[in-house]
């Protein structure tokens, strides 16, 4: 229930210099396009090619799908903002684009899923076929799906028992929880206890399962006997932790920490690490690096030429 008396929030976004918003626009613009192409690309080829009908390339396609809504809920908005002088955005949007960035915990899940691929693809290829049959990865989508939208109800949910009756000004670029929570004229504590309790469970959680997964890859790795093949896995692995870490991080550090210190102006430049880097570096990193993926590609353009 909308217990508010707000009908609307001013999104105060990076900067009010006219001149910083132009060559933000710019940036975002092209940080936006870059995602958006990049992860429509591995969607089409995907569902275009059989060959890429298996485990590893439905997860990509599911992370692609993820990562195209989550870029597409925050970054038309805010462009918007840094165009005209309309700031505004509706309750009902606001809670809407909340719901939709939160879905972003599927992404946490499906790097631990995909982790766990590569782990039966490397530890056990003899039983790989067996062990990652379609029920088992319709069960992993499945539950990965349960997670994010759990998530994304119970905090939306939560934020909608708030009542907002005083200043309405978000200091961020999106409809975000912590700037929201200190717009509130009602008692927060619950929702940071959720928030917190969301970072521990999904946050540090699906991390660990990750690097768990990659520690016994890149043990398995260091038996392969060919310099050659240990470093091609090694600039694998190597890119996926790093891009892991660079969504885990800034995940973790925004979630877990008190209220009291919170600092928007800091959390706006991080923030961007997870929401608009990542999704960008995703297509990069898991795909367009991947032999099948670039073909699969290919025939998407010629496909389009003709």
């Amino acid at each position: 229930m909308n217990n508010s008396i707000v009908t609307e929030f001013l999104i105060l976004g990076f900067t009010l210099k006219p001149e910083l918003q132009r060559a933000l626009f710019i940036v975002f613009l092209l940080i936006y396009l870059v995602a958006l192409l990049g992860n429509a690309l591995i969607v089409i080829a995907i569902i275009c090619n059989i060959t890429l009908h298996t485990p590893m390339y439905v997860f990509l396609l599911a992370l692609a799908i993820v990562d195209i809504i989550c870029t597409t809920s925050i970054i038309p908005k805010m462009l918007g903002t840094m165009l005209t002088t309309g700031r505004s955005i509706s309750y009902e949007s606001c809670m809407s684009q909340l719901f939709f960035t939160w879905s972003l915990g599927a992404e946490m899940v499906l790097f631990t899923t995909m982790a766990y691929d590569r782990y039966v693809a490397i530890c056990f290829p003899l039983r790989y076929r067996t062990m990652m049959n379609p029920h088992m990865c319709v069960t992993l989508l499945g539950i990965t799906m349960v997670i994010a939208v759990t998530n994304s109800w119970v905090h939306t949910g939560l934020i909608l028992r708030l009542t907002f009756c005083g200043p309405n000004t978000i200091d961020h670029f999106f409809c975000e929880i912590p700037p929201l929570l200190s717009l509130s004229c009602s008692p927060v504590r619950i929702n940071e206890v959720m928030v917190y309790v969301a970072d521990i469970t999904l946050a540090i959680g699906d991390f660990t399962l990750t690097c768990i997964s990659y520690g016994f890859i890149i043990a398995a790795i260091l038996r392969i006997h060919t310099a050659e093949g240990k470093r091609k896995a090694f600039s694998t692995c190597s890119s996926h932790l790093i891009v892991v870490s660079l969504y885990y991080s800034p995940v973790i550090y925004t979630y877990i920490r008190p209220a009291s210190s919170y600092s928007f102006e800091r959390d706006k430049v991080i923030t961007v690490l997870y929401t608009l880097v990542t999704p960008t570096l995703n297509p990069i990193v898991y795909s367009f690096r991947n032999k099948e993926m670039r073909t699969g590609i290919q025939k998407v353009f010629a496909f389009l030429r003709h």
